[in-house]
Parts: C-alpha cells; sequence; structure tokens
C-alpha cells in the first residue's frame, strides 16, 4: 500500500480492521524510520459508526472527568471478585483537563459515585473516565468500568444508557478496548468502547491493554491541550502519541506507554 499512500498524500487513515488485526495499534508499526502515527492521524472505525462520520463536534465542548484516585478498591461482580490497586496520577490527569478547559467539570472518589454522575450525562459532550475497568471473557455481560464508592457499571446496565450528546467519551482505563480473551477473531476488541459509541456516543477512546498511569496522565495532557487549539480528535491523538514519543528522556518514548489508546468512530 505504499505507493498508494505516497500517491494520494492522505493526512487522516480510516481503519476497518478485521479478524486478528483488531489487536494491533497500526500507530505502532513502524517503517524502519519512524512510527505510523508520526506520518498520520489514524481513526478506526466499525459498522455503527459508518453512518456517523461527518458530524462536527461541538464548538463549545462541556467536559466532565472523573477519577478513581489512590485506593485499592475490591468489588464483586457475578459470581467473581475482582481487586484493584490505587491510580497514582488520576487525580492530576483530570486536574490537568481542567487547566486546560476551565469549564471542566472534576468529580473524584466518591464525588465519582455511579448514581451521582449518571444523572449529570445529559449535560456534557465530553465524558472523560480515568478509572479501572476489567473485561470478563467467560461472561462479557459482566465487564464493567469502575466508578467511585465502589460502584460500577456493566456492559449490560450501559445497553440502557443515552449518550447522543457526547461527541466523545474517553475511557482512561486498563483494557477498555478489549472484550474477550486474546486469540479469538479480534471482534470482542470493540468492548466497552463499542458499547459507549452503540449508545450513541459519536466517539470514543478507549485502550488495548493496562495502560502505564503516569505515561497516560501525559498523553492525555497532550491530548486535550490539541482539542484546545483547535484540533479534531484524531489529530489531538496523533500529537499527543507524538508528543510521548519525543520524551525519551523521561521513559515515555516506548509505544507500550502511547499506542493503547484507539479512536473509534467520529474523529471530527
Amino acid at each position: 500500500m505504499e505507493a498508494d499512500l505516497k500517491a494520494s498524500n492522505p493526512k487522516t487513515l480510516i481503519y476497518a480492521p478485521d479478524a486478528q488485526l483488531r489487536y494491533i495499534p497500526i500507530a505502532a508499526l513502524h517503517d524502519g524510520n519512524q512510527w505510523l502515527t508520526q506520518r498520520y492521524a489514524i481513526n478506526h472505525i466499525t459498522a455503527q459508526s459508518l453512518t456517523n462520520l461527518t458530524a462536527q463536534p461541538s464548538p463549545q465542548p462541556k467536559i466532565l472527568a472523573g477519577a478513581i484516585g489512590n485506593q485499592e478498591v475490591t468489588i464483586t461482580v457475578g459470581n467473581e471478585v475482582f481487586s484493584f490497586s490505587g491510580l497514582l496520577y488520576t487525580h492530576d490527569e483530570v486536574q490537568a483537563i481542567r487547566s486546560t478547559q476551565p469549564t471542566t467539570k472534576v468529580v473524584l472518589d466518591n464525588e465519582f459515585s455511579l448514581p451521582q454522575v449518571k444523572p449529570q450525562l445529559g449535560d456534557y459532550t465530553i465524558l472523560h473516565l480515568a478509572t479501572h475497568a476489567s473485561l470478563v471473557p467467560q461472561k462479557v455481560d459482566n465487564s464493567f468500568i469502575l466508578f467511585g464508592n465502589q460502584t460500577y457499571a456493566t456492559l449490560r446496565d450501559i445497553e440502557n444508557w443515552s449518550l447522543n450528546n457526547f461527541d466523545l467519551v474517553i475511557l482512561s482505563a486498563c483494557e477498555t478496548g478489549l472484550g474477550g480473551k486474546f486469540g479469538s477473531n479480534g471482534e470482542e476488541i470493540l468492548g466497552l468502547g463499542y458499547q459507549f459509541q452503540r449508545r450513541g456516543a459519536k466517539a470514543t477512546i478507549a485502550s488495548l491493554w493496562r495502560v502505564n498511569d503516569a505515561g497516560t496522565q501525559q498523553l492525555m495532557a497532550a491530548f486535550y491541550q490539541a482539542l484546545q487549539q483547535g484540533k479534531s480528535k484524531t489529530q489531538a491523538l496523533k500529537i499527543a502519541q507524538t508528543d510521548l514519543i519525543g520524551k525519551s528522556a523521561i521513559g515515555l518514548s516506548h509505544p507500550y506507554y502511547w499506542s493503547p489508546f484507539i479512536l473509534i468512530g467520529n474523529g471530527l
């Protein structure tokens, strides 16, 4: 495809992966000189997003940013017990968003509980969740994202939500793009991210593996700064990834830190 790409000189690649290609962050493909994200903005699409690629985002984004901080949490979902360690940088992550976008509403820890957050969802255009998530291969409907005060929302719960007002939902958590046991045909890769899009969000950003807390905080700060400067969602993600690639001095240039997050849906 290299010759075709040179001939057409695109700025953005719109990518609909199939089978096990869904597990691969193509932003981290390398041509011997540079990473693919350094050449192009990258936008993943699904059947759900094919008819929703031209809607323009709100010119004045309203952001709701919630975070679970440095506290250990144990919850029971179905018949399984899940234990999570504290997250050292999530509070910094959402506070940095508010520094860039002063109108951002930040909710932390117990105030980030699902009963408190859910009634507010209709008032915002960007939802940022800096927390834990877990994908449950044996019973996918029990896959969940953790909110404050030991509350959570499963895939089954999210099926009943209405998110049509959201231009973007960011799941800044571990494995939010995955949805099952590695090694199948990759259909489950959409996981929680896809479910948010099905409920009306124009786009989601989700992760492919257990992300690094400190690296994620740096990436998200650069992402929102680019949005503030008028960049599209795909352009902002490219800028944020490239920013981390340049931070070899503090150990964040490896693809492990910047490539797990993928944008699914409308990248404008």
